[in-house]
């Protein structure tokens, strides 16, 4: 039974790892297109929307390869160094997107301000932009929506990040397709005013990754509903009458678990020593936990 869940944890991490792999490198190729697309005609056309948009896509770029870097280390067994593994690295490279957002959003901002003290700088924009805006925005949401869809797939808490990180950009090149459609109606200062707030959009959404990612990397525990579930199955277990002093944290996408456990204190050693093995089996099967280490009180 032991050698099949091995088995089978392996496999599940196999996949997980082939899955954020391949979306991250369609991730890869299409953001490639769109960098280059946006910052060259954002230049050619003078829309300063188009080029912020265009130097987002550039740090998705960035991303992505941050992202692959990550799930080729988090998949490594345990070694002398990592007894429970490399998963952390999925929780780093969060941070690393989210820090890398909030330096983008940073340059976007100051870039904006600049150019609206500036307004005698801000030029007419060619129509060619706004089909280009329009062009990213269709394969950001596209893009969206299949590495969410592969993330939610394989419970890959860093692939989800990626995924709404594009879910940004989509909403980005929203704003800009809006500020150079106004430009070209008149309006000259809806284009840097795009470029500013895609800018904070940006700060906005690295602010959240880099928080989440700090937390997980400093032993954040599980929700309540999920210590809860963990709870339950313990206490399901026959030969349990009781669980204490049950906590646990984050390694990646999976838990750590730690737990008391009451038994009948009549009991022979290997018989309590076997009713926490049931609990423990129980939990790891039916629950994203790594490990849970037990310790057997007689009551």
């Amino acid at each position: 039974m032991q050698d099949i869940q091995d088995w089978s944890e392996e496999d599940q991490t196999d996949e997980k790892q082939k899955a954020v792999q391949k979306s991250t490198w369609v991730s890869v190729a299409a953001n490639l297109g769109l960098t280059t697309t946006q910052v060259a005609v954002g230049l050619v056309a003078g829309s300063q929307g188009l080029v912020a948009d265009g130097i987002h896509s550039l740090s998705d770029l960035l991303a992505d390869f941050v992202v692959l870097l990550a799930a080729r280390h988090s998949s490594k067994e345990a070694d002398d160094d990592h007894h429970y593994g490399h998963y952390r690295y999925e929780n780093a490279a969060s941070l690393v997107l989210g820090l890398l957002l909030l330096a983008v959003a940073v340059g976007m901002v100051w870039s904006a301000v600049s150019k609206l003290h500036a307004t005698e700088t801000i030029v007419a924009v060619k129509p060619i932009a706004l089909w280009v805006a329009l062009g990213a925005l269709v394969t950001k949401e596209t893009l969206f929506r299949y590495m969410l869809a592969v993330a939610q797939k394989v419970k890959s808490s860093m692939l989800v990040a990626n995924a709404w990180h594009a879910r940004s950009d989509a909403a980005s090149s929203l704003v800009v397709a809006i500020g150079i459609g106004g430009n070209l109606l008149g309006l000259p200062l809806l284009d840097p005013v795009a470029a500013l707030v895609v800018g904070l959009m940006v700060g906005k959404m690295g602010w959240s990754f880099s928080w989440d990612a700090i937390h997980d990397l400093t032993d954040r525990s599980a929700t309540e509903e999920e210590t809860e579930n963990i709870r339950q199955e313990i206490l399901a277990t026959p030969g349990i009458l009781g669980v204490h002093d049950l906590r646990t944290r984050k390694t990646g996408d999976l838990l750590l678990v730690d737990a008391h456990l009451e038994v009948d204190g009549q009991l022979s050693v290997q018989e309590g020593h076997d009713i926490a093995l049931e609990a423990r089996r129980r939990v790891l099967e039916k629950h994203p936990v790594l490990n849970m280490m037990t310790h057997v009180d007689p009551v």
